[in-house]
């Protein structure tokens, strides 16, 4: 059964692009994989960990702290990508098939954390 994380929408959209980078990463040669993969798996995986770590803090302050440090985190990958781009990691198909979830993602994230400020607003008020 799936934790109360897990069935977020926007967690789970940050799990495929993080699992859609790892697939591809996997492919690469040591060099690039040392440089440029490890670093874009990361901050990947970084995005769904700050989400899941900010919904078990059970504040609405520390949760909304930890989905602006995944919205960087999405900044972060995004810049990742260009790199792997421009230096022949990724092909523009690749690419293509990523942008969509990138490009979800952060509206997601947006919205996601407006939702915490409004519940965490209903709670005050109660």
């Amino acid at each position: 059964m799936k934790t109360a994380f897990e069935r977020l929408e926007v967690y789970q959209l940050s799990e495929r692009l993080a699992d859609a980078i790892w697939d591809k990463a996997l492919g690469w040669d040591s060099f690039a994989k040392d440089t440029v993969g490890k670093q874009l798996v990361r901050v990947a995986d970084s995005i769904g960990a700050n989400i899941a770590e900010g919904y078990g803090r059970g504040s609405g302050a520390d949760n909304r702290r930890f989905v602006r440090t995944a919205r960087g985190s999405l900044n972060e990958t995004q810049d990742f990508l260009r790199r792997a781009f421009r230096r022949k990691l990724m092909t523009k198909a690749r690419v293509n098939l990523l942008k969509p979830l990138v490009e979800e993602l952060g509206p997601r994230l947006n919205a996601y954390l407006k939702s915490i400020r409004v519940r965490n607003d209903d709670n005050l008020c109660r």
